[in-house]
């Protein structure tokens, strides 16, 4: 190869090695600022649970801007239970068993929550047999922390109905009972009127920002190798080549 011939091809390994090197670089940085925006979000929503608790009144007023300002927050609702309209949500794992997350909505005067109740195991030997629950009647007080709606599973048939259905969508269950529901769900935790029969070891809203750093270290890591590759290669090898003989 010709020294120009050479020349051009030093070049384009350069500048092949420098692409490489910012765009692992750049990866890296964008995974660090995805971390620190995990940690802020992480932040928000750990100073939502510790304030006040709300109640049906600014619940209800949180609705008509969408709710999202108070997910995560503590409520302490008064309201009744529609039993006739709960909802057991299958294939629902707590402590790595299968079962039922039983939904139901709470009705007060002004606005209607669903309210998952907690997870129950499903019978083994007919699965569809329905586990008999302990909703008392009247007025009842219900503790939890405002959540989004239940997440969602994969499913074949997309409009399932009766008690038992994979998934719940909040705008499709309102069209389909007529309540006034609102766009947030409650996770119910221990109260005086909670049912002892259902599990509630819900799990804690979390960021896992961690993960974000290690992907950051990694392509970090990648970028510096990149660059130790090419010294190495190109200048360092050739030289220890040159004296050792």
């Amino acid at each position: 190869m010709s020294a120009a011939g050479s020349r051009l091809a030093g070049l384009v390994v350069l500048g092949a090695t420098l692409l490489a090197a910012a765009a692992t670089a750049r990866l890296g940085l964008w995974q660090w600022e995805r971390a620190t925006q995990k940690e802020a979000w992480q932040a928000a929503i750990d100073a939502r649970a510790v304030q006040p608790p709300v109640g049906a009144e600014e619940l209800t007023a949180s609705a008509r801007n969408g709710g999202d300002a108070l997910l995560h927050r503590q409520a302490q609702l008064r309201g009744r239970w529609l039993v006739e309209r709960t909802v057991f949500l299958d294939n629902r794992v707590m402590n790595a068993r299968p079962g039922f997350v039983v939904v139901t909505p709470l009705a007060w005067p002004g606005g209607v929550v669903l309210v998952q109740r907690g997870w129950v195991a499903r019978d083994a030997a007919e699965r569809t047999r329905l586990p008999a629950l302990a909703t008392p009647a009247g007025e009842v007080e219900v503790r939890g922390r405002v959540a989004p709606a239940p997440s969602r599973l994969y499913e074949f048939d997309a409009a399932a109905s009766g008690p038992i259905r994979q998934n719940l969508d909040l705008a499709d269950f309102a069209r389909e009972t007529g309540l006034p529901l609102l766009p947030v769900t409650l996770l119910e935790q221990s109260g005086p009127d909670a049912d002892p029969a259902l599990q509630r070891d819900w799990l804690r809203p979390a960021a896992d920002a961690h993960k974000n750093y290690g992907y950051a270290a990694q392509w970090w890591a990648m970028s510096l190798a990149i660059v130790g590759l090419y010294v190495w290669y190109r200048h360092l090898r050739p030289r220890l080549g040159r004296h050792a003989r």
